[in-house]
């Protein structure tokens, strides 16, 4: 508890909405297809074409919300994402006419982007001292919140799906109570930004310039994670379940992700911080963990291969998906923060949307063998990508202290 009350006010109010939300999302997230194929009654395809839709516009609002954070400030933006988001799912559970309820999905992924780049932002900025660790928190409040509603979700769902719908809006509305009534957001943050920009710029300033060309690489490298990472809510399960694995033993997999991302986060983010190690040497050896995985299941198909590589994935995730938003923080100008921010999310939600097709086309073609061997190549371009990131702040270092010197 000492800990707990060390932290900032703000950054409280914050982990505590993104519990809130995460929670709410995680009732509905899993279920939207079995809604899609049981409860309206169309076939896996057309389930499957509104998801791509959905994630599609989640990209589209990942930009705008970091768009729309450097415009009208974090607080409103995420009121007003929230507010869209919570009137959308209310709206689908009365129920909807098939062209209605796919203009909804698309409306309601707008909704959903635009809330993650206004939190990141947030989270660097009303704990500046914290450094990485204020996402770190964000991301263990996250997964933690996924946990608690993926598994209360399922059996809201065996009453009504409409329940489902009205628990998610409802944790909507309580998102919205904490974020106004409780969320102080810091007004020097916006007058240093105001100050930056009625001030001369320097002829010679290109720091801005150069910080987005590597978030940019960042970003792309980011976005291959992704596309690999997402194989296992996607390929992998059916490859278990041709392997003869039941269900229960893949739903088994993700609590084992969810147990080591509870209390191994603390412990890997410990043992990192007495290492002393730049935050970039963490997304190296988080993709290095990422290509051990799928190098182990190209090798065994037993089930305790399978929990092996769910616990190196799982390493490999806590390193890397915590580290990016903090990086892009860190790079970030003052007046920039929201747009870094939703090349993050948006550089995410690409991989989510792609990587379950580029899957699918490869595991259905060629089989699981040159899926796991594409993923571990896939992997080699998120290595190379973060190494010349790391590269380019190098550079660029070297570069800014031969201004200083002259």
């Amino acid at each position: 508890m000492s800990i707990w009350r060390s932290y900032p006010r703000s950054l409280k109010v914050l982990l505590l909405a993104m519990l809130v939300n995460s929670t709410g999302m995680a009732f509905l997230w899993p279920l939207h297809t079995i809604y899609i194929t049981q409860g309206m009654g169309k076939n896996l395809s057309e389930a499957g074409f509104v998801l791509m839709l959905h994630s599609g516009a989640e990209i589209i609002g990942s930009f705008l919300g970091g768009y729309l954070y450097d415009r009208i400030r974090g607080k409103r933006t995420l009121l007003l994402a929230v507010l869209t988001s919570a009137s959308l799912i209310f709206i689908i559970s009365i129920g909807l006419s098939w062209p209605i309820y796919i203009l909804s999905m698309v409306l309601l992924g707008l909704g959903i982007g635009a809330i993650f780049p206004p939190i990141y932002a947030l989270a660097g900025v009303v704990w500046k001292e914290g450094g990485i660790k204020s996402f770190n928190l964000i991301y263990l409040v996250l997964n933690f919140g996924v946990a608690v509603g993926t598994s209360l979700g399922g059996i809201v769902a065996q009453f009504s799906f409409r329940y489902v719908f009205w628990v998610n809006g409802l944790t909507y509305l309580l998102f919205i109570f904490i974020v106004w009534f409780a969320l102080d957001e810091p007004d020097q943050i916006y007058a240093s930004m105001e100050k930056k920009n009625t001030a001369p710029r320097p002829k010679k300033e290109v720091r801005p310039a150069q910080s987005l060309h590597s978030l940019f690489v960042l970003c792309l490298g980011f976005m291959f994670c992704w596309v690999t990472y997402i194989q296992w809510q996607t390929s992998i399960s059916n490859y278990m379940h041709e392997l003869g694995f039941p269900l229960s033993a893949y739903s088994a997999l993700w609590t084992i992700n969810g147990l080591l991302i509870l209390f191994g986060q603390p412990l890997i983010q410990w043992f990192m911080a007495r290492l002393n190690s730049p935050v970039k040497w963490q997304l190296l050896s988080g993709v290095i963990f990422f290509m051990l995985t799928f190098a182990l299941l190209s090798y065994s198909q037993s089930y305790g291969g399978f929990v092996t590589g769910m616990v190196i994935m799982t390493i490999g995730e806590i390193l890397i998906f915590p580290a990016v938003p903090a990086i892009a923080d860190r790079l970030a100008p003052l007046d920039r923060r929201g747009m870094y921010q939703g090349l993050v999310s948006g550089a995410a939600n690409v991989g989510r949307t792609i990587g379950p097709f580029l899957g699918g086309l490869l595991y259905d073609g060629f089989g699981s063998l040159v899926l796991l061997y594409s993923c571990i190549f896939i992997c080699g371009f998120a290595l190379i990508c973060f190494g010349t990131y790391q590269r380019l702040q190098y550079t660029q270092k070297k570069i800014s202290t031969v201004k200083v010197h002259k």
